[in-house]
């Protein structure tokens, strides 16, 4: 499963100035978009130390245009838009402006159609439309229905048309559907489904498409599409659970170079012959997944990137001999977004790590020359002066092979504190993410200027580790997730430059629920906890998310419609556990969240609130899953350094 390496979805700058009087408002008010009840106003003092830390920004590659420049990501005003950089340090050029972020910018292969494909939704609500962006007179033109889920254009070959999935038919299901260019009411559905379905790739002579059916992140099945008639063709049907990743025809359409954990505990890279139905092994002696594949437009190499330890590595495959070779100038890092040149004399990607920001390069092929495209500003921090993390495991409560099993976890810790610094333990969403240590400007606001340690632990269900791990949190085995974090508070205990006495847990979407939960086991060991777009009660979230995610999560979660799974669900929910949460808690929710509806955020409000608890709350109405808008972001950072500040970073009362 790809995760996203740059995402800002959660900024967390959490800290304020110390000794700052402040003024707790306990009414519900609002402020343009923003609910807001607790939570006092920030402090021109406060905006100012925060001020650098929310300016950083990050670049993104997008794509290559047809005459050697490239599309990106980035922001200058309130949300990410298209730019364009003509040459490595050229000026970058805005060509979307709209009050939502812009994903994608995806270019045909045929130079006539001077333009790209880019997406966006409205408020967060995640039902994405395409539409087609005409290089030569600045002018957008809806491509989808206008109200219904849309995936991202995967062109043909020739670039004459696209695939894509929507779930327009019945809001539930992605069928595929195929359109030419410039004419999308002449589009047609090829596929019709039951569940999500997405294209991988277009054989050489366009006549078949690879496509991949997703059932949960353990699981997913290949199929060869007949673009002609339609007809679904399981790959390679057979009892065993498989999980795939990317899929691409070989350049004579003989075979795939697909990625799976089949027969493996990882995801590897194999060549897959369509005549013989044979799998060849092609890195068999790399015991980490393979993350990311670009096929060189003349089928000559592969790049792929493997997730190391969390650490990115980029290596180069030529397909016909199947070696590869590592890249070695490539910094440690995150590395993603690969993508070849029309050419095929350079590959771009995106680069990010701990003290640099998320930058596009080019690798020229020849020579294996980096070059960096795009400068992004930090917003005057100082890269020298930027932490890096250090990668711990720390033992848990159960046995591998006879050992205790270790949980990975990135740390960070200030440079020059003496004494015993407090903790925030950071945990990721999916259940299925994972920590990377990428460029993250909150956590270095929190590590330089508080002298607060974070903590980022991958625990059992994070992906990178292999399946089995993967898998160990499913179904009725998720509070063991939980007691993952409890064991993670055992060996703080144990370090003698941390403060068990001073630690808080923040985490978004399943981070969220995991911060709950974490709240209601170990209430007496933490001194607050930050919910951000957080399941409060599987049972109502199951019921209540968005129909298209309902049966995927189902499988990661359990089934609310089976009596036993039910009644464990309902046990272990926070929201019927809130008596045991004594300490405070801050909640932040996105009104249009069509993952986690902002219902699981009120419910849980309103129970903690009865309890008698001091609650901040934060709600958006023009976000969802998590701010995206500057504005918004800014003001949750200050909130929530504020409510650190208060909670966390302060002595215990003697």
């Amino acid at each position: 499963m790809k995760i996203p390496l740059f995402s800002l979805l959660w900024l967390l700058p959490l800290g304020a100035l110390a000794q700052q009087p402040t003024t707790v408002s306990p009414a519900r008010r609002e402020e343009g978009n923003l609910v807001i009840e607790r939570i006092p106003p920030p402090t021109p003092a406060l905006r100012e130390q925060l001020n650098a830390y929310q300016n950083a920004r990050s670049a993104g590659l997008l794509d290559w245009d047809h005459q050697g420049g490239i599309y990106i990501s980035t922001r200058f005003g309130d949300a990410a838009q298209v730019h364009h950089v003509a040459a490595p340090g050229a000026d970058r050029r805005q060509l979307t402006f709209f009050p939502e972020p812009v994903g994608g910018a995806s270019v045909s292969p045929d130079p006539k159609h001077n333009g790209f494909v880019f997406s966006k939704d409205v408020g967060g609500n995640e039902n994405r439309q395409n539409y087609w962006f005409d290089r030569a007179t600045g002018q957008y033109t809806l491509l989808t229905d206008g109200k219904s889920q849309n995936g991202a254009v995967l062109w043909s070959k020739r670039g004459d048309r696209y695939v894509y999935n929507s779930t327009r038919r019945n809001g539930r299901d992605y069928d595929l559907y195929v359109a030419p260019v410039g004419n999308p009411k002449a589009e047609k559905r090829l596929l019709e489904v039951s569940g999500s379905w997405n294209a991988a790739d277009w054989s050489p002579d366009d006549q078949t498409i690879v496509a991949e059916e997703y059932i949960s992140a353990n699981e997913s099945h290949l199929y060869l599409l007949d673009v002609a008639t339609g007809k679904a063709t399981p790959l390679n049907p057979q009892s065993e659970k498989i999980s795939y990743g990317s899929a691409l025809f070989s350049q004579d359409g003989r075979g795939l170079y697909l990625v799976s954990d089949e027969g493996t505990e990882f995801h590897t890279l194999r060549y897959y012959n369509l005549a013989t139905k044979q799998q060849t092994p092609l890195t068999a002696g790399i015991s980490w997944d393979v993350d990311e594949i670009e096929m060189a437009p003349k089928g000559d190499l592969l790049a792929f990137t493997v997730n190391a330890d969390g650490f990115s590595e980029l290596y180069l495959l030529t397909t016909k001999t199947g070696k590869y070779e590592r890249v070695k100038n490539v910094p440690q890092g995150l590395i993603g977004g690969l993508k070849f040149s029309r050419d095929g004399q350079r590959l771009a990607y995106t680069f990010a790590n701990a003290k640099t920001a998320g930058d596009v390069y080019s690798l020229a092929l020849k020579g294996n020359r980096a070059t960096r495209w795009t400068q992004s500003e930090i917003g005057g921090l100082n890269p020298a002066t930027l932490v890096e993390p250090s990668l711990v495991r720390y033992p848990t409560f159960d046995q591998v092979n006879g050992q205790p099993r270790q949980i990975p976890a990135f740390v960070y810790k200030p440079t020059d504190r003496k004494g015993k610094m407090p903790v925030i333990i950071n945990i990721h969403g999916g259940p299925e993410g994972q920590a990377r240590p990428g460029f993250d400007p909150s956590t270095q606001y929190m590590v330089q200027e508080l002298g607060v340690a974070v903590i980022f632990p991958n625990v059992r269900g994070s992906s990178g580790y292999g399946k089995t791990y993967l898998a160990a949190d499913n179904g009725m085995k998720r509070e063991e997730s939980v007691q993952d974090i409890g064991m993670l508070l055992d060996w703080i205990a144990t370090q003698p430059d941390l403060d068990a006495g001073r630690v808080a847990v923040y985490g978004g979407s399943y981070g969220g629920y995991m911060v709950l939960a974490c709240m209601t086991n170990f209430n007496t060991r933490l001194r607050a906890g930050i919910d951000v777009v957080g399941i409060s009660n599987f049972v109502t979230f199951l019921e209540s998310t968005s129909e298209y995610r309902r049966d995927l999560r189902r499988a990661e979660y359990g089934d609310e419609r089976d009596p036993a799974m039910r009644a464990y669900l309902q046990k272990i929910a926070p929201l019927n556990n809130v008596q045991k949460i004594t300490k405070p808690m801050m909640i932040v929710q996105g009104q249009n969240d069509p993952r986690v509806p902002y219902t699981e955020a009120e419910q849980m409000l309103s129970a903690l609130k009865k309890n008698g608890n001091d609650v901040y709350f934060l709600m958006a109405k023009d976000e969802g899953h998590g701010f995206r808008k500057k504005s918004n972001r800014d003001y949750q950072t200050a909130a929530m350094s504020e409510f650190i500040e208060q909670y966390l970073v302060s002595e215990p009362a003697k």
